[in-house]
């Protein structure tokens, strides 16, 4: 930050990481936009409950979306018997577990198991089978593509058949790899967007991707996009292109037009946009619904 005399940074795209500097970017009072880092304590400090005036994201957060699977497995599933299988050592997956776990209660719901795991572990089959003689009616993993995969396969060899899901954490391509499309099948995650959207600006990000990248965007790439053309505006607003001005325009963006949505920043540095449940047919994703903040 110093060294390079930096006047922004994009990043990191998972919580953990960002969280893990924001506090050096604060005293250094450089503004940090993250494209992907959605639990709350990214911009809003947990000790103090004020806004971190120089961190900003370009995307929902997780109350908006474990809430949002949580409804989804309640109202359109119609399911009431869920396991949690969380990485307690990732802020991400711990906070989306406990969202989604407050609001399926609420719902009327019931959370027959709530495990863990680390990012480091490679075997689950002990837990999955834990939670397999619990009988549940779906699986609720909000991880990491890494783990999930693993997660996923091995509950499919153990017979483990129901319904299983998470969140954005899920989205790379590299998951259908680990997990197998075969054992993708009968899955369902939250997202920031799909390319099967109609939506012409959707399509036309989706045509010039692949002309450059000979490869389908995923949200990562889509929200990356967007978290550029949100410091771009915030830059073009800016009398000078320092810190602090650059900072004051990002808490001012409004209706920045995006490829995820049209982007505007609240009072707690959040994006206010919707999202996406996509489910996995044959190793590809198909959309499901669109769910509005």
């Amino acid at each position: 930050i110093t060294q390079d005399k930096v006047v922004a940074i994009i990043g990191s795209m998972t919580s953990g990481n960002t969280l893990s500097y924001v506090n050096i970017a604060e005293t250094n009072k450089v503004p940090v936009i993250s494209p992907s880092a959605t639990n709350p304590d990214v911009t809003v400090d947990p000790k103090t409950g004020k806004v971190r005036e120089y961190i900003f994201r370009t995307c929902f957060i997780d109350p908006f979306q474990g809430t949002a699977m949580a409804k989804f497995v309640l109202n359109e599933l119609k399911l009431k018997k869920v396991a949690v299988l969380k990485d307690n050592t990732a802020p991400y997956s711990v906070g989306l577990a406990k969202f989604f776990v407050e609001a399926f209660k609420a719902g009327g719901g019931e959370i027959l198991a709530d495990e863990n795991y680390t990012s480091q572990d490679q075997d689950f089959r002990s837990v999955l089978t834990k939670i397999k003689n619990l009988k549940p009616e779906f699986i609720y993993v909000p991880g990491y593509y890494e783990q999930v995969g693993q997660i996923v396969k091995q509950a499919r060899e153990l017979g483990i058949n129901v319904p299983m899901g998470g969140g954005d954490g899920w989205d790379s391509p590299k998951l259908v790899e680990i997990a197998g499309a075969a054992a993708l099948n009968n899955t369902f995650i939250t997202n920031h967007y799909s390319s099967l959207m109609p939506d012409q600006k959707v399509q036309d990000f989706v045509k010039k991707y692949k002309e450059k990248y000979s490869s389908e965007p995923d949200a990562m790439a889509a929200v990356g996009y967007d978290t550029v053309l949100v410091l771009v505006d915030a830059i073009k607003r800016a009398d000078e292109a320092t810190p602090e001005k650059i900072k004051e325009a990002l808490k001012t963006t409004k209706n920045v037009e995006g490829v995820t949505a049209k982007i505007s920043l609240d009072e707690n540095h959040n994006a206010v946009k919707g999202l996406v449940i996509l489910e996995y047919k044959d190793g590809k994703q198909t959309y499901k619904a669109y769910v509005n903040p």
